[in-house]
Parts: C-alpha cells; sequence; structure tokens
C-alpha cells in the first residue's frame, strides 16, 4: 500500500500522536530539567479567526466549587465529563470521524482499519459519498472487489460498545440515484444498528475542499465502461492515460427544497437520525437554521480547511470561509436540539476547545484520523484521540468547567476582530473576550 502523506497538514505530528498517545501532548521527555519553555508570541494576524483565538481561564471558577463540592475533594483534569450526545447518539468523547468516500486515500483496507477503531472507540462514523456508485454496495461481492460500504460497516460494528456510537451514511446526488440509502435502510446487516438506534444518513450540500462543486474520482477505464452514461467523465489526463475524472454535480438547493428534503429523510427513514453537511459558504448562517429549524440531528460545518479527496488546487486556498468564520456566522443557540459539528484540520486539543466555546457539540477528525490508521492500522486512531481527549480535559479544567456544554465565547480573546457581516460576532480588544 502507498503510504499516505497529507500536504499543508501537520503530517508528522498526527503520526507521532498514533505512535505514543497522550504523552505526545508534552514536549519530549528528555528536553525535561535542560529546556526553557514559553510562550511563542501570539498567532500571526489574519488567516482563519482560530489562529488569532487564544484560550483565556480565569482566576473565579464557580463551577470548579460546585465540582469540589461535588468530588468532596479538588477536581483534577481527569474529572471532565466528556461524555456527549452527537446528532442523536451517545458518544465516549466530542469526537466523530467525519466523512471519507470513495477517494483512493481510505482504499486497501485503510477505511475498514479507521471505521474498526472508531467503533471500538465508541464515537459515531460518517460514511462518505460515492461509494457504492464507484465500487458497489458489498451485499454479494468477489474476493478481488476493492472495498465496499458494507465492508465499512460491518467492521465498525465489530468491537462496538454497547449504547454507544452510530453509523452515518452520507448521500450525494449520485448516491441518491444509486439509491444507497434505501440499500442501507433495508440490510439485514444493517438492522441491528436501526434497531438500537444507532443509525443515521447525512444529507451532503457540499464540502470544504470545494464548495460549489460535486464529488471529484479518478477511476479507470474499466469501471468508466462500466459506469456507462450515468456519470459525466473528464479526460484531463495525458493522451492514452488509463484514468479518466468523475465529476458529479453539488445538488441544486433552496430553503424549501432542504426543508423538504429533510422531512423526506424523516418520513422514509423513520429509525435514522438525520444529519446534514454544510460547506463554507457565505450564506452559512441562514442554511443552518433551515436544517435546525427543519429537525435535522445535526448540522456538519465543514470549513475551508477541510477535505481529504481529490479537488482542484484553485480552490484549496481560494474558495470557502475557514472554519472559525463559519463558526462566527452561525451562532448557534444555546443547549440546541440540534448538534453543531465542526470539522476541518482537527487533530489536537486547542482547535477543538475553541470550536466548542463558539457553540460546537462536537468536531470531527477527517484526514487526522486517515494518517493515524495508515500509521498504525491495530491502534492509531485509538492513541490519537487519547491524546486528544487528554488536551481535552486540561485546557476545559484550567477553564474551572467539567462539561463541554459548559464552554462558552467568554473562555476565548483575540486581539482581531472576527466575522465580516455587520451581524456577526465580534471579539473585544480589551480583555472581555468574544462578544
Amino acid at each position: 500500500m502507498t503510504r499516505l502523506s497529507a500536504a499543508g497538514f501537520p503530517e508528522a505530528e498526527v503520526r507521532a500522536r498514533a505512535r505514543e498517545g497522550a504523552r505526545r501532548a508534552f514536549p519530549p521527555l528528555d528536553e525535561y530539567g535542560t529546556t526553557l519553555l514559553g510562550g511563542r508570541g501570539s498567532a500571526p494576524v489574519g488567516g482563519d479567526p482560530f489562529d488569532a483565538l487564544r484560550i483565556v481561564p480565569p482566576i473565579f471558577t464557580p463551577r470548579r466549587l460546585e465540582k469540589l463540592i461535588e468530588l468532596a475533594r479538588e477536581p483534577l483534569p481527569s474529572d471532565v465529563d466528556l461524555a456527549v450526545s452527537i446528532g442523536g447518539f451517545r458518544s465516549s468523547c466530542p469526537v466523530y470521524v467525519s466523512a471519507f468516500g470513495s477517494t483512493r486515500a481510505a482504499g486497501d483496507g485503510l477505511g475498514a482499519a479507521v471505521a474498526r477503531q472508531a467503533g471500538r472507540l465508541g464515537l459515531p462514523l460518517v460514511i462518505g459519498e460515492n461509494i457504492v456508485p464507484v465500487t458497489g454496495y458489498g451485499r454479494l461481492r468477489r474476493q478481488d472487489e476493492a472495498s465496499m460500504l458494507l465492508d465499512r460497516i460491518r467492521a465498525y460494528a465489530e468491537d462496538l460498545p454497547a449504547g454507544l456510537g452510530g453509523v452515518v451514511v452520507q448521500q450525494s446526488t449520485e448516491d441518491a440515484d444509486a439509491e444507497v440509502w434505501n440499500l442501507v435502510y433495508s440490510d439485514p446487516n444493517v438492522q441491528s444498528l436501526a434497531d438500537s438506534g444507532r443509525l443515521g444518513f447525512e444529507l451532503k450540500l457540499g464540502q470544504g475542499a470545494k464548495p460549489g462543486l460535486g464529488g471529484m474520482t479518478v477511476v479507470d477505464r474499466a469501471t468508466q465502461a462500466r459506469l456507462g452514461d450515468a456519470y459525466a467523465f473528464d479526460d484531463l489526463f495525458a493522451t492514452g492515460s488509463e484514468r479518466v475524472m468523475r465529476s458529479g454535480s453539488p445538488g441544486t438547493f433552496t430553503a424549501e427544497i432542504l426543508r423538504n428534503q429533510i422531512r423526506f429523510m424523516r418520513n422514509n427513514y423513520p429509525r435514522s437520525r438525520i444529519w446534514v453537511k454544510m460547506p463554507p459558504v457565505r450564506d452559512i448562517r441562514e442554511a443552518a437554521e433551515v436544517a435546525r429549524t427543519a429537525g435535522a440531528d445535526a448540522v456538519t460545518v465543514d470549513g475551508g480547511e477541510g477535505g481529504s479527496g481529490w479537488a482542484p488546487t484553485a480552490f484549496i486556498e481560494n474558495v470557502g470561509l475557514p472554519l472559525g468564520e463559519c463558526l462566527v456566522r452561525v451562532a448557534w443557540p444555546s443547549n440546541p436540539a440540534t448538534t453543531l459539528l465542526a470539522s476541518g484540520r482537527m487533530w489536537e486539543g486547542t482547535r477543538a476547545v475553541k470550536a466548542f466555546a463558539m457553540g460546537a457539540g462536537a468536531v470531527g477528525l477527517g484526514r487526522a484520523a486517515l494518517l493515524a490508521a495508515d500509521e498504525c492500522g491495530d491502534a492509531g486512531l485509538v492513541r490519537l484521540v487519547e491524546c486528544l481527549t487528554f488536551e481535552m480535559r486540561l485546557l476545559i479544567s484550567a477553564l474551572g468547567k467539567y462539561d463541554v456544554s459548559q464552554l462558552d465565547r467568554e473562555d476565548l480573546w483575540s486581539a482581531q476582530p472576527t466575522g465580516t457581516e455587520p451581524a456577526a460576532a465580534t471579539v473585544a480588544t480589551d480583555g472581555a473576550g468574544v462578544g
């Protein structure tokens, strides 16, 4: 198998965490007692609003006092409760595995390795688009066929703890043509998940890597011939190349179409949770509000830093809002019935805790999950999440809080304003926090 790489992503650090687990949250042990550590100064101005945010603990911690009284001792970071509900599923921590679909990077068993470890951890798992149109569903298969959607579901369920986690199957326009949700919902292999309330479907409106575009997959000529006229193909590569690009549509939506689609999902799949994935677009506030009020169990905001598949280079750095700006614009209400999910360059505790303070109920691991499983197919993702949750507990307890839901924008500060719309929240420059 070709070893994965991740351009513009802290690959080496993610792989180190996949090997070492929680101890990687600290400097190397051989530096203890010989290296003097201190802050490196403020983050550079510009870019993602997350870059300018700092987590700011207080002196006065009334919630710590409440915890002290409850425990009859001083609270420790280990007392932070990370168990949450994510889009209708119980999870061991505020983390889920975000969608990656038919991308070749998830092939050769890597997608199944991620699924297996996510199940062992009790984390919700989103299975991405285009798997069925490209490689098939997997109910009937030959030994030599590529990894299919059902392979990931089975791997996930192998060691799934009772009452935790859930599988969410994403659907794009091409998946809808292939009736992916109908295949899953009617499959006897999936009934135990549905019966236990651990099956969901995610309507994909777009993705961070290429907002405004549909899925793009490089396939061979044999696959092109098998798919026939059902999909669009582009001969972009060298003359005589055995590979072509299959392009999909992002779909056409208005507010009413989105409401009707969620109503359709609720009526036709009553035992499944309903998730909606949003790209980092300028009307993210309106779209997220439509999905929330229509009854979605979760709304995923995929920032412009997200993406694990094939995308045009022009889009990667120049199209779509950064995740921090998306969260500012969404401005989710307190204690919503719908979980706001955040994905895009998630792999360590500080970015996750900032997202929680800005209203997210959980964060998604995409590239980081693939890299961790690529580093160690048996336990890389487990160790990465171990380090991530260890940092979460340290940071949340430093704020004098002991539950993710207690985090708020008062816990953040930046000298730089966030939000470009008049109605968007801004960050104060006098230490008052995020207003």
